[in-house]
């Protein structure tokens, strides 16, 4: 039974464990794409970006009609939100306990460490999936609220380039490309918004910057921007494209994009492969963990909506950060804990194949060079 630190709630949690039959699929990552989809994402003609000249009156008039892409978010998932218990625990060891002030068990090995905790009702102390107890004060635990963020479906006759805001400092848009940000834009950048890209131009450091509104510019590093790719040769039914250089991921339905969101993926020691993958073992929720004894260890409990497709490298829920659209990962691809559930859910759903099995293909690729201007 898990009790819920907020509402205090006594749940049951009923743990399953799916392993998929389908056989890992890894290929180079310079693979040969199909023909042009006809679902390639693009800017208004009339939008389109002349130095010097104003923005036209028909543009003007389409952002006034629809300032901002009409897309639903897909459904939290609550259940798992509510269920969880997650604390941050360290960095230091931790002893575990056979009980509130017991004998001690054993320890969590210092790093970047995560426990579920399945009660906490008494004071100054948790019991963590296991069933031993932590104090929380040895601990230095604090309770880690997962992200809130949820990608969007994308309807079937969807054309218009769209991007989320990453910028987490508060900026004004600039008047044109490669200007300074100013109030006089009318637009103060907030996290996680979705903004139309109505025209795209570059400054003379070769950066590429998007007008998301009247006269209101933002730089891409600023920006994280859906774009869809051409389907790999041999992939169909339902898929996923990750663009590690837009921190992006898309789940196809054949050639059509059907849903978009955010993704953490491996930093610059702990690079995320690309190539061409498919999932080969599903598991609701499992453990993670890696470097013990070395600055980078880590362990974490109940990671949710696990999807593996390279090895040990997976698409997974997570609880213990919100930068979704920036590298953070240890080579996972992290995704919010009510999108790892949707590509969970939504992978789940395929055709099968001749032999019965579903294969979920995974499709890890760059549409740019990461921290290089495009237009260099």
């Amino acid at each position: 039974m898990l009790l819920n630190p907020r509402t205090g709630r006594i749940v049951i949690a009923v743990v399953l464990v799916l392993v998929s039959l389908n056989a890992v699929v890894a290929q180079e990552a310079t693979l040969e794409p199909l023909a042009p989809t006809g679902y390639l994402f693009t800017e208004p003609d009339v939008c389109a970006y002349v130095p010097g000249q104003p923005t036209s009156a028909d543009c003007l008039a389409l952002m006034a009609e629809s300032p901002r892409p009409e897309l639903e978010n897909i459904n939290q998932d609550r259940s798992t939100l509510d269920l969880y218990s997650f604390w941050q625990v360290g960095p230091d060891a931790v002893n575990k306990y056979d009980a509130p002030g017991g004998g001690v068990t054993g320890q969590i090995p210092a790093g970047y460490n995560f426990v579920n905790a399945i009660d906490v009702s008494v004071d100054g102390w948790l019991k963590i999936e296991g069933g031993e107890w932590i104090s929380r004060e040895q601990a230095n635990a604090r309770y880690a609220e997962p992200s809130f963020f949820t990608g969007v479906a994308i309807p079937e006759d969807w054309t218009q380039t769209f991007a989320w805001v990453l910028d987490t400092t508060g900026i004004y848009a600039s008047l044109e490309p490669g200007g300074p940000g100013v109030a006089e834009s009318g637009y103060l950048t907030k996290r996680y918004d979705l903004v139309t890209v109505f025209a795209e131009a570059y400054d003379s450091e070769g950066w590429r910057w998007y007008m998301i509104g009247p006269n209101q510019w933002l730089k891409q590093t600023f920006v994280a921007k859906v774009k869809p790719v051409e389907r790999p040769e041999g992939v169909t039914g339902r898929w996923v494209g990750v663009d590690l250089y837009e921190q992006t991921l898309v789940a196809y339905e054949d050639d059509r994009p059907a849903f978009a969101t955010l993704i953490a993926s491996g930093v610059k020691e702990f690079p995320t492969n690309e190539g061409l993958f498919s999932i080969w073992a599903k598991m609701p929720r499992d453990a993670m963990s890696g470097g013990t004894g070395a600055p980078s260890a880590y362990a974490l409990q109940s990671v949710p909506w696990t999807m593996y497709f390279d090895g040990s490298i997976s698409l997974h829920g997570t609880y213990w950060h919100n930068l979704f659209g920036y590298r953070h990962s240890h080579g996972c691809v992290n995704l919010s804990i009510s999108d790892a559930r949707f590509v969970f859910d939504w992978t789940a759903g395929a055709q099968p194949n001749l032999n019965g099995d579903i294969i979920n293909y995974v499709y890890v690729y760059s549409s740019g060079e990461y921290g290089t201007p495009p237009g260099t």
